[in-house]
């Protein structure tokens, strides 16, 4: 119970005007899919909070659709980079003049967190009738993913920067980012912040951030027009993780439609598309897993990691296949981590103090608890909801947290940003909801 109330009492001191913010110091906006997830746990005992998290959201939707994935509520916060001036949104019409925004997306979540709250809240007529509200602005989101980023109309999508995968700096990014070459004049000069708040180790290198500004100074160059920014873009992606939630929160609207008597018609176009040639662009049989797809050089990008998991929670394997990514976790298990790494354990890339390199992520563990019970691996599932446990029990609500159980043992506390509101809402959702 303390714990519980340490978790809401965080999500309360990181409440803003109508929303929160991931932590109060390395984070102070408002980050798209962190507040899907905070908007998830306080459902379960603040239901007002989650609508207010939501309508904030969709505040900064564009006239194309986009939910960028950061919102710039504040104008005289100067303490992030990269800074909404930095962004400069507007270069696109249809971006809102306030509040400010970033000029990319992150994953498609609002769609089963609605689905979500819908469920558990079915008697509130304020719900029912936000959702109503919400819905037509999500299929014009799950529109505008369809419309800018998937050239050869395969129902996949791809995203152009690793910051819209939530994924920042994962290995899978190495190989594509590593053909960006940065020549003097390239980029603007910056300055990071982040370094300055949480400890370098922890966090995407200089070279990396080099390139992330390299391709947001390309999105700038064509008014963050998708079809415009495919033609040059060096880093072009179809993520497995990032078509998987979408497909299910297209599944979520579905359902949502059905219930509330809506029109779902498009969305279940939209599905039969992306649901038949999932299995065929992601699925390698040699790996046993799913990865993601190099648009640009036409290929997978053979990895394992935490990405290839998320089809579970879409219900998107048959039992083979899930069997397969069941065993995965079950093997890390019994080798000595805690579940799940966010990358390839066994690959000279894994780093377990390095952001999405190897640590484990609060939200990631969400999804994996709900894929594996989709699928009745209830003693599996019941591991990976245990294990996160487990580490903030021991490490506090951090941002993310060491894999590997024999490092846990000599550690006092998690990595990256403390006080963490998706942390908080993961785990008041995973072991509150019912």
């Amino acid at each position: 119970m303390r714990q519980l109330d340490n978790a809401k009492e965080i999500i309360q001191n990181n409440w803003r005007d109508g929303f929160t913010v991931p932590t109060s110091e390395l984070y102070p906006f408002q980050w798209m899919w962190d507040s899907g997830f905070v908007a998830l746990g306080t459902s379960t005992y603040d239901v007002k909070l989650s609508m207010s998290e939501i309508d904030k959201m969709f505040s900064g939707q564009w006239e194309n659709g986009m939910i960028p994935h950061i919102l710039f509520h504040s104008e005289n916060e100067k303490t992030y980079f990269p800074n909404y001036d930095f962004w400069n949104s507007q270069v696109n019409v249809g971006a809102p003049s306030a509040p400010k925004s970033s000029g990319i997306t992150q994953p498609a979540v609002f769609g089963f967190i609605l689905k979500d709250i819908l469920q558990n809240h079915w008697d509130n007529t304020d719900v029912r009738d936000f959702v109503k509200q919400i819905y037509p602005k999500l299929i014009k989101y799950h529109n505008f993913l369809y419309k800018y980023r998937d050239p050869y109309h395969e129902g996949l999508f791809f995203i152009y920067h690793p910051w819209e995968s939530g994924r920042d700096n994962s290995p899978l990014w190495d190989e594509s980012m590593g053909k960006i070459k940065i020549k003097e004049g390239s980029i603007p000069p910056y300055k990071r912040r982040d370094t300055s708040i949480a400890h370098v180790d922890e966090r995407p290198t200089q070279d990396q951030y080099d390139r992330y500004v390299y391709l947001l100074e390309l999105g700038k160059k064509y008014n963050y027009d998708g079809k415009e920014i495919a033609k040059e873009s060096p880093f072009l992606i179809q993520d497995n993780m990032m078509n998987a939630i979408l497909i299910k929160s297209n599944d979520s609207l579905i359902e949502i439609a059905k219930d509330l008597n809506l029109d779902s018609g498009q969305v279940v176009e939209w599905q039969k598309q992306s649901r038949s040639n999932y299995d065929q662009k992601f699925w390698n049989e040699e790996l046993s897993t799913y990865v993601c797809y190099d648009l640009r050089h036409e290929k997978q990008m053979l990895h394992r990691e935490i990405g290839g998991l998320i089809p579970l929670f879409a219900n998107i394997p048959d039992q083979n296949k899930a069997k397969e990514l069941e065993k995965y976790l079950t093997d890390l298990n019994s080798r000595g981590y805690y579940l799940c790494p966010s990358f390839d354990v066994d690959s000279p890339h894994f780093d377990s103090k390095r952001y999405w390199r190897g640590p484990i992520w609060p939200q990631m563990n969400w999804m994996i608890h709900q894929g594996l019970k989709n699928y009745g691996f209830t003693e599996t599932a019941e591991i990976v909801k245990s294990d996160l446990n487990t580490l903030i029990h021991k490490l506090g609500f951090f941002e993310y947290f060491e894999a590997q159980k024999a490092i846990v043992e000599t550690i006092d506390h998690g990595y990256g940003g403390k006080d963490f509101s998706w942390t908080a809402s993961s785990y008041i959702h995973l072991n509150t909801a019912k």
